[in-house]
C-alpha cells in the first residue's frame, strides 16, 4: 500500500510538472518528460487535460507520436470524434496513417462518411488503401478487427533471406513472434515462430522448418468465435484468410482483449435490461434515454401481472392472508430463474454448451429445480404453519413455491437456448424479463391453487 501511494504521488507530480511545462511553453522540457512516460500514462495525461492544453500538445508532438497515444486511449465509441475535431485535418489524417490499420479503422468507423472520405483523401495512398480494405468488412467480424501489419515469408526462401525480410518488416509489423508462410499465390501454407527461425540453419528452406498445421479463421467469422479460439489455443495472434485460403491479415491478442471487454459489457448491459452500457460520466438525460425503452416495456409487462391478480380478486377478498405471501413466492421464482439464466447465458457465451449438451443442461436444471423446490417447499410449510398455525395454508404456499421454482428454473435455462437457436443474442433474455415472466407464472400457480381450495381455506 505504501509503494502504491508513493507511485500515485509521483504520478500526480509528473502531471503537475507536465502541465507547468505546457503553460510556460517549455517545448524541450515537456517533450523530454512526456516521451519518457509509458504510452498508457501519456494517454491518461492527454485525456485528463483540457482542450486548451491539448492544442499545445498537438504542436509539440508529431503525428507519429500522437498515434502511439491514440492507440492507448480507452474511449467509448462516440468519444473519438471530439478529439479529432480539435486537431487540424492534415495532422489528424497523418496521425491515422501512423496508427495500425485496425486501430485506425476502429476510430473511423465512429465518424460520418464525409469525415472518413476527407481523411482518406489526405492520407498517403498505401495507408489509405489498407484502411479502405478493412472498412469494407462487416462490423464485429474477423475482417473488421484484423490488421494488415504482419510478416509474411515466401515458402521457397531460405532462413537467411527470411531474416532479412523480418528485419525490414519488423518496424511496421504489429507482431513478429509469428511469421506466416505463403506460396506464390499468397495462400497460407504454414507458420514459423521467431524461435524456430533463430535456431534454424541459415541455408535451410522455410518450407522445411514451417509448421503446416496452421489454425486460421475466416474473414467473415464472428469476433466472439475468434476470441474463444485465441483463448482456447493460447495464441498471441491468429491468421485471417478468405475462402481460397489467401492470407488477408492477422488478429492479435491485444485486439481480442478489447473484444472480450466489449462483449462482456454488452452482455452485462443486456442482462441488466439496458440497451447500451452507460457509464457514470454520462449525463442523466443520456442515461435515462438508454434505460427508458426497456423500463417502459417492463412497465407494460408489470401491468399485465397486476391485471392478472385482478382475475383472482374474489379469492384474495375472501382469504386476505394469501396476499401476504405473493412477494415471497414471486421472489423465489425470480431468483431461481435468474440463477438458471446466468448458467445458460454463460455456457452459450463461452461455447461450453454444444448442440448435444443442451438437453443435458435442461435435464440438469430440471433436477436442480426439483431438489431446490422440494427443500424450499418443506421449509415454507414449516414456517407458515409456525406463524399462522394453519397447515393447509402452509401446504398451499409450499406447493406454490415448489411449482414456481421448478418452472422458473426450467424457463430460465430453456428461454436463452431457444433464443440462441433463433440466432438472437441470448443475453436479451435478461434478468428483468425472466423475473417478470416468472412473476406471472408464480401468481398463476399460487392463486390458481388457492382458488381450487378456496372453500377449505
Amino acid at each position: 500500500m505504501i509503494e502504491e501511494n508513493k507511485t500515485n504521488e509521483e504520478h500526480n507530480l509528473d502531471s503537475e510538472q507536465l502541465l507547468g511545462f505546457l503553460n510556460n511553453h517549455q517545448f524541450d522540457e515537456f517533450r523530454e518528460e512526456f516521451l519518457a512516460l509509458h504510452p498508457y500514462d501519456q494517454a491518461q495525461f492527454f485525456e485528463k487535460v483540457g482542450p486548451e492544453s491539448r492544442e499545445i500538445i498537438y504542436q509539440y508532438l508529431s503525428p507519429k507520436e500522437m498515434a502511439e497515444i491514440f492507440q492507448s486511449i480507452e474511449l467509448d465509441d462516440d468519444e473519438y470524434a471530439p478529439f479529432l475535431k480539435e486537431m487540424e485535418t492534415i495532422y489528424a489524417a497523418d496521425m491515422l496513417s501512423e496508427m495500425y490499420a485496425d486501430d485506425a479503422v476502429d476510430v473511423l468507423n465512429e465518424l460520418g462518411k464525409d469525415q472518413v472520405a476527407s481523411y482518406l483523401t489526405i492520407m498517403d495512398n498505401e495507408s489509405a488503401q489498407e484502411i479502405k480494405d478493412l472498412l469494407h468488412y462487416e462490423e464485429y467480424t474477423a475482417g473488421s478487427i484484423m490488421t494488415t501489419e504482419y510478416v509474411a515469408i515466401p515458402e521457397n526462401s531460405t532462413v537467411r533471406s527470411a531474416m532479412t525480410i523480418l528485419r525490414n518488416a519488423a518496424p511496421e509489423a504489429e507482431i513478429i513472434y509469428y511469421l506466416f508462410v505463403v506460396n506464390d499465390d499468397h495462400q497460407l501454407t504454414g507458420v514459423v515462430s521467431l524461435r524456430d527461425l533463430i535456431i534454424a540453419d541459415e541455408d535451410s528452406l522455410i518450407r522445411s522448418i514451417r509448421n503446416e498445421r496452421v489454425v486460421s479463421v475466416s474473414v467473415s467469422e464472428d469476433q466472439e468465435e475468434v476470441a474463444r479460439m485465441i483463448k482456447d489455443y493460447d495464441f498471441l495472434a491468429v491468421p485471417v484468410v478468405d475462402f481460397e485460403n489467401h492470407l488477408l491479415g492477422i488478429i492479435t491478442v491485444d485486439d481480442i482483449l478489447d473484444v472480450l471487454e466489449e462483449e462482456a459489457n454488452d452482455d452485462y448491459s443486456k442482462l441488466a435490461a439496458v440497451s447500451e452500457m452507460d457509464t457514470f460520466d454520462k449525463g442523466p438525460l443520456i442515461a435515462a434515454k438508454k434505460r427508458l425503452p426497456w423500463l417502459i416495456i417492463l412497465l407494460f409487462l408489470g401491468m399485465f401481472t397486476a391485471s392478472l391478480m385482478g382475475i383472482f380478486e374474489e379469492t384474495l377478498d375472501k382469504v386476505a392472508i394469501l396476499a401476504v405471501f405473493i412477494p415471497l413466492i414471486a421472489g423465489m421464482a425470480g431468483n431461481s430463474g435468474t440463477q438458471a439464466l446466468a448458467v445458460a447465458v454463460r455456457g452459450i457465451a463461452t461455447g461450453d454448451i454444444a448442440e448435444q449438451s443442451k438437453m443435458k443442461l435442461l435435464m440438469r436444471e430440471a433436477g436442480t429445480g426439483l431438489i431446490t423446490g422440494i427443500v424450499c417447499a418443506v421449509f415454507s410449510v414449516g414456517i407458515v404453519f409456525f406463524i399462522q398455525h394453519d397447515l393447509l395454508l402452509g401446504l398451499l404456499v409450499g406447493t406454490a413455491i415448489f411449482g414456481s421454482i421448478f418452472v422458473a428454473t426450467l424457463s430460465g435455462s430453456f428461454i436463452p437456448l431457444l433464443i440462441h437457436r433463433m440466432n438472437i443474442d441470448p443475453a436479451v433474455a435478461s434478468g428483468p424479463f425472466i423475473t417478470t415472466l416468472n412473476d406471472i407464472i408464480s401468481i398463476l400457480i399460487y392463486l390458481g391453487l388457492a382458488s381450487m381450495f378456496l372453500t377449505q381455506l
